[in-house]
């Protein structure tokens, strides 16, 4: 906020708030007889510095609690505001409590008009200074701390921990924001194993970000927990979601992306509907490939008139699928403004080694943003299921036919 004087010396921006020319001729001259560095703008009035405030933003305001617009702490409210910078109040000496009152109302600190000696002011105007940048930067950790809560409560709504019963199939996620410190955008998914041994599975993406994008997303996923675990499936599936999407969104504009899966370990076969939703990526011992599949309309594009073709694929014996958002794939593959895209994620994704499915996916991640550079900033979420359907029977047979 400080001025560079033409010799280097920072220079604070000061405003005087003083309707007396004698107290303002007074502060000028304490002011002149410190060895602070400093600017003077004065303002008579209330109003007239609100204006100054907002055309030239300064490092302290010295204020006078009798204005011919404002009284006591009502000129602190007043100033305080329009500005960011520290607020020092001037009062009479037959006011011994309207400093604390001052104080109580928002000022950084307060002098006595008459018994304010140079080395007081500079002191005064230092320490309220510094007192004020301590205060915002306790006030933007304090925000940090709440944004970190609130994105902890929304990742928790967003993605939850799958209900899987067998050992058979294991489930792997990954979400990362897409700017620093920002809230979690509208990518959700679920993963739960019915009664019959069925794995279902969803990853969707709500057009948007921030926090109407997100609570459409827990909205989403916790209805199709429990429309799936009360046994509604496949098209009649997402009507119902999007029904819900439609009843919840804030705009018409809204729409949602998504994906679902349905693995069935004893009949060996994957069964997917997108729903204006990438296809997935196959991953078997002979490389990774992306599925071939049948696409339908987004999720509150065009209601009632959507219709969602299933494909169904045959398992191998040991396999997994990867389904991911946008984000993954929207980012630049390089230094060019070339996108990754689908080409390119399978291009990199064979060469990653990794020990487990979880960790190949944080490697998996990582490369990808190493290529983006922060260039695009979509919110990003990766789904992986694996499956080993020998290990899911007693004898060691597979489910194949």
């Amino acid at each position: 906020m400080t001025d560079r004087a033409a010799d280097g010396v920072d220079q604070f921006r000061i405003v005087l708030v003083e309707d007396d020319d004698g107290d303002a001729l007074l502060v000028e001259e304490l002011l002149y007889d410190t060895d602070l560095p400093h600017t003077l703008t004065r303002c008579r009035t209330a109003a007239e510095a609100r204006r100054t405030l907002a055309a030239h933003p300064c490092d302290c305001v010295l204020l006078d609690l009798h204005l011919p617009d404002a009284t006591g702490v009502e000129t602190v409210h007043a100033i305080e505001a329009d500005t960011h910078a520290a607020i020092i109040v001037l009062t009479g000496l037959d006011e011994p409590r309207a400093g604390v009152d001052a104080l109580a109302a928002g000022a950084q600190d307060y002098l006595v008009k008459g018994k304010v000696e140079p080395d007081l002011m500079q002191r005064a105007v230092r320490y309220a200074i510094q007192r004020k940048q301590a205060e915002r930067a306790n006030a933007a950790l304090q925000i940090g701390r709440l944004r970190a809560e609130e994105n902890a409560r929304l990742e928790r709504g967003l993605l939850p921990e799958p209900l899987l019963s067998s050992t058979a199939v294991t489930a792997s996620s990954r979400y990362y924001p897409g700017r620093a410190q920002a809230l979690l955008g509208g990518d959700f998914l679920d993963v739960v194993q019915t009664d019959d041994g069925q794995v279902h599975a969803i990853i969707g993406d709500v057009s948007g970000h921030g926090p109407d994008a997100a609570a459409l997303g827990v909205c989403l996923r916790i209805a199709w927990r429990a429309l799936t675990l009360g046994g509604h499936r496949d098209q009649h599936l997402l009507h119902l979601l999007e029904q819900i999407h439609i009843a919840e969104r804030t705009g018409s504009d809204l729409f949602t992306t998504c994906t679902l899966i349905t693995l069935d370990p004893d009949a060996a076969t994957l069964t997917l509907h997108l729903a204006g939703h990438h296809e997935p990526l196959l991953v078997t011992d002979d490389g990774t490939r992306q599925v071939t599949a049948a696409h339908g309309i987004a999720l509150g594009i065009a209601p009632g008139l959507g219709k969602w073709t299933a494909t169904t694929l045959a398992l191998p014996a040991r396999g997994g699928l990867i389904a991911y958002t946008d984000g993954l794939i929207e980012g630049f593959a390089d230094s060019t403004d070339e996108r990754l895209g689908a080409d390119g994620l399978l291009r990199i994704i064979d060469t990653l080694q990794a020990p487990d499915p979880g960790t190949h996916l944080d490697r998996l991640v990582a490369r990808t943003r190493t290529l983006n550079a922060d260039r695009h900033t979509d919110d990003l979420a990766v789904l992986r299921l694996d499956w080993d359907l020998a290990a899911g029977r007693p004898d060691g047979r597979s489910g194949e036919r």
